[in-house]
């Protein structure tokens, strides 16, 4: 009886390699349902400023002008209604959220992996052929379509008649904005923020899939903490980036490692927005959980969390702005109820 050599055995099974981390090769599968949906497979798919869909500076800037004026206008018209509830529609999106952004994720590192290993982290973070490759333009024009399904989040949180804070509401323009001067500017260091940002949104919208369902989870604190994790790591690699762009540009005398692809726009762009969601999501922190000074811990800190009651996913920015002034005990991060404080974010 012939024995299968192990070369055949190591084709026959998903045996992760370099090029193939997760066993099996995913694009082609990716690729095959791209073209089911858009008529062509994803290998012939080109960003083209102008022609491609929401590919302009006219396009973008009305979608998210629409957006501020339907969830402020949508604000007003609830005032004096009843809120939604809306649970099964906020499961599927909160779900379908998840599973988009970790099979993104996985795309992602599908393409990235064997790149970063072979090539090292410069050359795929500046090089255009190591950041910017077909597929990855693919995988970053879907991602900044996401941006714009994210837009939905806010319209739950007027329906349900939920507070509107501003880091909510900048941070969901702005992020689309971002992703589309990324793809604009063809900025190879794009991955960087994209893919630490899936890991973020497959968690947080997991939590909140999980918490629409009436689980209680310890960790939502955490999602916050990792946010501000990734936005020091994509400003590390985004300043590094900018840096030896304009100093080999510019100035080619001072200390550099060479040219990184990419606009200029795109990266005082990049550099400026990302700073602002370090700061903003940073002072929400401590204004979140460091109010007092000092935290509960131990014993004290288990029987305030099982005796608060579990917060609405979508109020995890600032729970206490409007039912506060309904009960006319509002605080800005907290809203008092029987003796108890509920603190929550949005990460």
């Amino acid at each position: 009886m012939a024995t299968a050599s192990p070369a055949a055995l190591f084709d026959q099974f998903p045996v992760p390699t370099l090029d193939r981390p997760f066993g099996i090769h995913l694009w082609p599968i990716f690729n095959k349902a791209f073209e089911s949906v858009v008529g062509f497979p994803a290998d012939d798919f080109k960003f083209v400023p102008g022609v491609t869909p929401m590919s302009t500076i006219k396009e973008t800037s009305i979608f998210i002008v629409i957006y501020y004026a339907v969830i402020f206008g949508g604000r007003e018209l609830m005032r004096n209604r009843e809120p939604f509830q809306l649970k099964t529609l906020f499961l599927i999106h909160n779900f379908y959220l998840t599973a988009i952004s970790g099979i993104l994720l996985v795309l992602f590192v599908e393409q990235l992996l064997p790149t970063v290993i072979r090539g090292g982290i410069f050359h795929a973070i500046c090089d255009g052929s190591g950041g910017w490759t077909q597929p990855l333009v693919v995988l970053y024009y879907l991602n900044y379509l996401t941006k714009y399904l994210e837009l939905l989040d806010t319209c739950f949180l007027f329906l349900k008649k939920k507070p509107l804070t501003f880091l909510h509401c900048y941070h969901h323009g702005a992020t689309a904005l971002l992703c589309y001067t990324q793809l604009i500017g063809s900025t190879a260091v794009s991955w960087v923020p994209i893919t630490l940002n899936l890991t973020v949104h497959v968690v947080m919208y997991w939590y909140y899939f999980q918490s629409a369902r009436g689980i209680r989870i310890w960790w939502k604190e955490w999602i916050t903490r990792l946010q501000i994790t990734q936005f020091v790591i994509d400003l590390g690699f985004v300043y590094f980036a900018s840096y030896t762009y304009f100093v080999s540009t510019y100035w080619p005398w001072m200390p550099n490692a060479g040219r990184c692809a990419g606009e200029e726009f795109a990266a005082f762009s990049g550099m400026g927005i990302l700073s602002s969601y370090l700061f903003l999501f940073i002072s929400f922190y401590f204004a979140t959980y460091k109010k007092d000074g000092k935290r509960p811990s131990g014993r004290k800190a288990v029987r305030r969390m099982s005796q608060a009651p579990l917060p609405d996913a979508h109020t995890i920015l600032s729970a206490g702005a409007s039912n506060g002034a309904a009960n006319g005990n509002a605080k800005a991060s907290g809203i008092k109820t029987n003796g108890t404080s509920t603190r929550s974010r949005r990460a």
